[in-house]
C-alpha cells in the first residue's frame, strides 16, 4: 500500500514549482524583460500627462504667447500615444508568453502526475474512486494552469508597477513617499493575513469537488444495477447530500476569499483621502503645480491598480495554493512495491509459490489472511487450472503473480526470479492478464490492440487477429484497422478474442485467464476455446475457472479453499484418483441435479481440511 501522506506543508508545492518552471527559464527571462519594459513605460505616461497639463496652464496664462506652446502639446500628445501603443505591445507579448509558460508547465505536470498515479500500488487506488483521480489530474492541474499562465503577467507585473509607483512618489516628495510606502506595507501585510484564511477552506472545497466527481463516476458505472434494483431514489438523495456538502464548502471558501477584496476596498478609501488631502495642501502651499497634483492622483491609481490585481489574483493564488499542496502530496507518495533490477528470462516462465501468506491489511494475522502458507511449483510451459469457491483467494493469488501486491510472508518466483527482485517493467511485460470484463477504448481497432503504440506494425496486428480468427472481421470494417470502436459495439466473445490478440502482440511468458468463457454461448465458447489453445501454446498459464470444462486442457490442477491449498497435482492423475477433490468435483458436475449429496459431502471434507 502507499505510504501515508505527510501533513500539508509548502515543501512539496515549492518542489512542484521548481520542477516545472525552472526548465523554461529562457522564456521566463524574456517574460520578465517584457514586464519590466512595460512597467517603466507605463510609469512615464503620468509624467507626460502632467507636463501636458502644466504646458496648457502656462499657455493659457501667457495669452498670445501660449500659441507657441501648441507644438509642444502636439509632441507630448504623439509621445503619449506612441508610448501607450508600445506598452500594449509589450503587455500582449507578456500575456502570450505567460500563457505558453503556464500551459507548457501544466501539460508536463499532467503527464507526470498520470504516470505517477499509475505507478502507485493497488492499495492507494483501492481507497479512491476513478472520479477522484480525474479531479486530481484535471481539476487541480487546471487551477494551476490558470495560476501559472496569469501569475507572472499579473502578479509579478503588478509588483513591478507597485514598486515603480512608490518610487515616483519619493521622487516628487520624500514625506509623501514614506506615507505611501507605509500604507502599501500595511495593506499588503493585512491582505496576506486575510488571504491565509482562505487556503484551508479552498482545500476543503477541492476535496468536496473530488468526492462529487467520484460519486458521479461510481453511480454512472453502475447505472444498469441502480435501475434494475430500483435504487434511483436513494441514489438521487445521496447525490443531493454529496452535492450539498460540496456547495457548502464552495460557499465557505468563496466568502473567505472575498475577505481580501473587502479589506483592500477599505484600505484604499483611506489611501485616496490621504493622497488627495496631501496634494491639495501642497498645491495650496505653492510647492507643486496642478499637473503635479494630478500626477500624484494618477500614481495613487497606479498603486491601487496592482494591489487590485493582487486582490483578484490572490483568490486564484488560494485555489492554486490548495491545488499545489494536493498535487505535491500525491507526487510525494511512494509505492510500497519498489522495482527490482533483475529481468525475467525469455520464453515460458515457471511459477513457484514458497510458503506464501497474504493479508490485504498488511498484518500477518491468521484471522486477516486471504492466503495462508501456499506452496506449489508450476513448470515452464504448463497450464494450471485454478479452482475454488468465490472468496477462496484465486484472484488474490493472481494479483501476487502480476505484483499488484506483495506477499505478507513467503516468496513468489517467476522464471526463478523473486517478484521482489524483478524489474517491474520487465515483469509486467512478461505477465499478461485477461479478465472477464475486457476494457475497450473509444479508439481505433489498432489502438485498442496495441495500446496506442505506433511502433507495432500493421503486419503484426494482422497476424495476431488471424491467430484468434478475427482477421476477416477486421478487414470487413469500413476503415479496416483504423475503424473506431464505439462503446458497446462488440459482443462479449469478440471482446475476449480482441483481448487474446492483445496478449499475442506482447508475447508474454505467463498468461493469467480469469474465467474467459463464463458469459458466452456454446458456439462462441468453442471459437474462444480454439483461440485460447493457440494463445497458450508454448507459454505458461494460470486459468481461473468456475466451470470444470474450462480447465479440461490444463496440465495441473490447484484447488483452493479459504486461502489454503486443498489439492495440487497433475490433472490426469487427480482425475484418475477417485478419492481426490478434483475427481469428486468431476463426478458432482456430471451427476447434475442428482449430485447434491456428493457436493454436500465434498463441502464437509473441505470444512474438515480447514479445521
Amino acid at each position: 500500500m502507499s505510504a501515508p501522506a505527510a501533513p500539508p506543508s509548502s515543501a512539496p508545492a515549492l518542489r512542484v514549482l521548481g520542477t516545472y518552471l525552472l526548465p523554461m527559464w529562457p522564456r521566463v527571462l524574456l517574460l520578465v524583460g517584457l514586464l519590466i519594459g512595460s512597467t517603466l513605460l507605463t510609469l512615464t505616461l503620468p509624467l507626460l500627462i502632467a507636463r501636458f497639463v502644466d504646458t496648457s496652464t502656462a499657455a493659457l496664462t501667457a495669452g498670445g504667447a501660449g500659441l507657441a506652446a501648441l507644438g509642444s502639446l502636439t509632441r507630448l500628445s504623439l509621445m503619449y500615444i506612441g508610448v501607450a501603443l508600445i506598452v500594449q505591445v509589450f503587455s500582449a507579448g507578456a500575456t502570450y508568453l505567460g500563457a505558453v509558460v503556464g500551459w507548457s508547465a501544466t501539460n508536463r505536470l499532467r503527464t507526470d502526475l498520470t504516470a505517477h498515479l499509475l505507478g502507485l500500488d493497488m492499495q492507494y487506488h483501492k481507497e479512491r474512486t476513478p472520479g477522484e483521480m480525474i479531479e486530481r489530474i484535471d481539476g487541480d492541474v487546471t487551477a494551476l494552469s490558470n495560476f501559472f499562465s496569469q501569475f507572472a503577467v499579473r502578479v509579478f507585473g503588478a509588483a513591478l508597477l507597485l514598486t515603480g509607483s512608490v518610487v515616483m512618489f519619493f521622487r516628487e516628495n520624500t514625506w509623501l513617499g514614506l506615507g505611501v510606502l507605509v500604507f502599501v506595507i500595511v495593506t499588503l501585510l493585512g491582505m496576506n493575513r486575510v488571504r491565509r484564511r482562505g487556503i484551508e477552506p479552498t482545500r476543503h472545497e477541492r476535496e468536496g469537488s473530488a468526492k462529487l466527481f467520484g460519486f458521479i463516476e461510481e453511480r454512472l458505472s453502475g447505472l444498469d444495477d441502480v435501475r434494475a434494483l430500483g435504487g434511483g431514489a436513494y441514489t438521487l438523495r445521496k447525490f443531493l447530500m454529496v452535492q450539498g456538502g460540496f456547495f457548502r464548502r464552495l460557499m465557505t471558501a468563496g466568502v473567505e476569499r472575498t475577505a481580501v477584496w473587502q479589506f483592500s476596498m477599505l484600505m484604499f478609501t483611506f489611501g485616496y483621502v490621504g493622497v488627495i488631502g496631501a496634494a491639495v495642501g501642497l498645491y495650496a502651499a505653492g510647492t507643486i503645480t496642478v499637473g503635479t497634483a494630478l500626477l500624484l492622483y494618477q500614481y495613487m491609481s497606479m498603486v491601487e491598480e496592482p494591489i487590485d490585481q493582487l486582490t483578484q489574483q490572490l483568490q486564484d493564488v488560494q485555489k492554486a495554493g490548495a491545488s499545489l499542496l494536493r498535487v505535491g502530496e500525491i507526487l510525494s507518495l511512494t509505492s510500497q512495491l519498489p522495482s527490482g533490477a533483475q529481468s525475467l528470462p525469455a520464453g515460458a516462465l515457471s511459477l513457484d509459490f514458497g510458503d506464501v501468506s497474504f493479508a490485504y491489511e498488511g498484518e500477518d494475522d491468521p484471522s486477516a489472511r486471504v492466503l495462508s502458507h501456499l506452496s506449489f511449483q508450476l513448470a515452464a510451459g504448463r497450464t494450471l487450472g485454478l479452482l475454488g469457491r468465490t472468496g477462496s483467494g484465486k484472484s488474490t493469488l493472481t494479483r501476487l503473480v502480476s505484483r499488484l501486491y506483495d506477499p505478507t510472508s513467503g516468496t513468489v518466483r517467476l522464471g526463478g526470479v523473486s517478484t521482489l527482485e524483478a524489474d517491474l517493467t520487465s515483469l509486467r511485460g512478461r505477465v499478461a492478464v485477461v479478465t472477464q470484463d475486457v476494457q475497450l477504448f473509444q479508439a481505433s481497432v489498432r489502438d485498442n490492440l496495441t495500446f496506442f503504440d505506433p511502433n507495432i506494425s500493421d503486419e503484426r496486428v494482422g497476424a495476431a487477429l488471424a491467430e484468434v480468427g478475427l482477421l476477416d472481421w477486421a478487414e470487413s470494417l469500413l476503415d479496416g484497422l483504423n475503424t473506431s470502436l464505439p462503446a458497446g459495439s462488440l459482443s462479449a466473445g469478440e471482446a475476449q478474442l480482441l483481448a487474446f490478440a492483445r496478449v499475442m502482440l506482447r508475447d508474454p511468458g505467463l498468461i493469467i485467464l480469469d474465467e474467459p468463457s463464463s458469459r458466452l454461448d456454446p458456439a462462441t465458447e468453442a471459437r474462444l476455446t480454439a483461440a485460447m489453445n493457440r494463445l497458450l501454446s508454448g507459454r505458461s498459464a494460470v486459468v481461473i475457472a468456475h466451470r470444470l470444462d474450462t480447465v479440461a486442457r490444463a496440465d495441473d490442477i490447484l484447488v483452493l479453499g479459504a486461502g489454503r491449498v486443498l489439492e495440487y497435482g497433475a490433472r490426469e492423475a487427480l482425475a484418475a484418483d477417485a478419492g481426490s477433490h478434483y475427481a469428486r468435483l468431476l463426478r458432482a458436475g456430471q451427476l447434475g441435479a442428482e449430485g447434491e449429496g456428493e457436493i454436500d459431502a465434498l463441502e464437509d471434507d473441505i470444512r474438515e481440511v480447514l479445521a
